[in-house]
């Protein structure tokens, strides 16, 4: 039983650890990244490169396409849960603009995007597949808008969705709020790679960052909403504790 003068939670479910679902989520795709680029000695290919450099990786390195494919689907099923988790986590702690429900769209359409990249990218380790230039091309682009400018665009949405009341309503530290409020607006100019191909260097500058600070925000945001009670109870005018000086008068 709460007593006065003690602060109370409300006992609404807080669902599984955000820092550890963005942890794990990004830990999938940077083993999937590096482990891609060990198995085949070498990058995974960029959709601006010569493209007789691209048919020839795909020809010959299935293993480590299939080894990126799985590593990025599966990042993407953490992603999901976080956006859902922390889309609840904001609604408990009284959120009631429309960030909470920013921060799980953008989280779920990143998530989706990230997922169909990945089974883009299985496709071109099938073998009918590279034996179609014209077919490996394009879905290697596909792979590469899904998985790039679309999956870092909304993904800015899910950490804008929670820095702005995190800021606002001051769940998060200030200076952490706002870092997440500037990557959120480059995770949004990675749009500009759709116009400016040498611009694609926005994708990484605002996808490694995002993901980093959804580990920091999802370790520090509350899990319940607190509620403070009064040190003790007011008596009123007509009650027997009233002061000696107030029965005198």
């Amino acid at each position: 039983m709460n007593r006065p003068g003690n602060s109370t939670t409300d006992r609404a479910p807080t669902g599984p650890p955000l820092g550890v679902l963005a942890l794990v989520s990004t830990a999938l795709l940077v083993a999937g990244v590096g482990g891609g680029a060990a198995v085949a000695g070498r990058p995974y290919p960029s959709p601006f490169a010569d493209p007789e450099a691209i048919q020839q990786f795909f020809a010959t390195q299935a293993l480590a396409t299939t080894v990126n494919a799985v590593a990025v689907f599966g990042s993407a099923v953490p992603l999901l849960i976080y956006a859902a988790t922390v889309g609840a986590r904001l609604r408990q702690l009284g959120v009631t603009a429309p960030g909470a429900t920013i921060a799980l769209a953008g989280g779920v359409a990143a998530a989706v995007l990230l997922a169909l990249s990945g089974l883009l990218q299985w496709t071109l380790a099938r073998p009918a597949v590279v034996e179609a230039r014209p077919l490996v091309r394009a879905v290697h682009d596909l792979s590469f808008l899904t998985g790039g400018p679309a999956h870092v665009v909304f993904l800015g949405l899910l950490v804008a969705g929670v820095a702005v009341p995190g800021l606002l309503l001051g769940l998060l530290a200030r200076p952490l709020a706002v870092v997440g409020l500037v990557i959120a607006a480059l995770c949004e100019l990675s749009t500009l790679a759709l116009i400016w191909p040498t611009l694609a260097v926005l994708v990484p500058l605002g996808r490694f960052p995002a993901l980093a600070w959804l580990v920091a925000a999802g370790f520090l945001l509350p899990r319940r909403r607190r509620r403070e009670h009064p040190d003790r109870a007011q008596p009123s005018p007509s009650s027997p504790g009233r002061s000696a000086k107030e029965s005198s008068t």
